[in-house]
């Protein structure tokens, strides 16, 4: 995909971070977009920037892991427009990292579930129909470096990630022989809120400090532009950061040194 002039482009968690980057970084292209997220006061204030930029936009607030209300967002979004031609399924949210699996509640587990892996079945399930029936389209759906390699205190966040991993290498095989090209997404740190709207961050500030610090974080303009050209390319997957490039090397390279690493980082 070239040219993105009067493309719809659906993004999710657009409210701030990547999904507010993305959106800027399209309407900049001449897209018409079509924006959700959680949040109704930021999607407000995205929606105002990507208007002053001169773009159409429809927004949305609700939770993605409502299977209705995400059905009835894909409806106005084919009221509006008749087409979708790009889908971001980016919302995502976390639980602290001082909290481990044990301390965790199930609804806290079902909560990250919900989100970050239903919420990326129903954007892809609900939308999937209607890419395919352009010349050609762009599933993105968000993994991350944690979908890469398991992270101590980010059980449920990885469980969610790893199965976005999979999902998407499936179905980019079930679409070879349409127009539909899937990109897997797989930031390392980004400088968003998720660190710092996470469940229990407050007592989490010493994480959120050492994430800023040591992980030396790509902006999300920097990442949006990185997905932006793999959507571009048509690839299959993009690794954002150095830190995920360097932590997915190493995985790769030395399978086993990699626990005995991660486990000193996280102490």
């Amino acid at each position: 995909m070239q040219n993105f002039t009067n493309k719809v482009a659906v993004i999710t968690g657009a409210g701030s971070g990547i999904g507010r980057a993305l959106t800027l970084n399209l309407a900049q292209r001449g897209a018409k977009l079509a924006l959700n997220d959680y949040n109704a006061d930021t999607l407000a204030e995205t929606e105002k920037m990507a208007t002053e930029q001169g773009a159409e936009v429809l927004t949305q607030a609700f939770d993605v892991s409502d299977a209705q209300a995400f059905a009835a967002f894909g409806e106005a979004i084919l009221a509006k427009y008749s087409q979708v031609d790009i889908v971001v399924n980016n919302a995502g949210v976390t639980t602290a990292s001082d909290r481990m699996f044990d301390d965790l509640s199930l609804e806290d587990v079902e909560w990250v579930l919900n989100i970050n892996l239903n919420g990326v079945v129903y954007g892809s399930k609900i939308f999937l129909p209607h890419l395919k029936k352009r010349p050609e389209a762009s599933l993105v759906n968000i993994s991350s470096i944690f979908g890469i390699v398991g992270i101590p205190g980010q059980v449920p966040y990885c469980t969610t990630k790893f199965a976005v991993r999979g999902f998407n290498e499936a179905l980019w095989l079930e679409l070879q022989k349409t127009g539909v090209r899937v990109l897997s997404v797989h930031p390392g740190g980004i400088k968003t809120n998720i660190a710092r709207n996470a469940r229990y961050s407050e007592d989490n500030q010493r994480f959120v400090k050492r994430f800023e610090e040591k992980l030396t974080p790509t902006t999300p303009e920097e990442a949006a532009e990185v997905i932006v050209q793999g959507i571009i390319q048509k690839k299959r997957r993009v690794l954002i950061g150095k830190d995920a490039k360097r932590m997915n090397r190493f995985r790769t390279l030395y399978p086993k040194a990699i626990w005995k690493a991660v486990s000193k980082g996280v102490k």
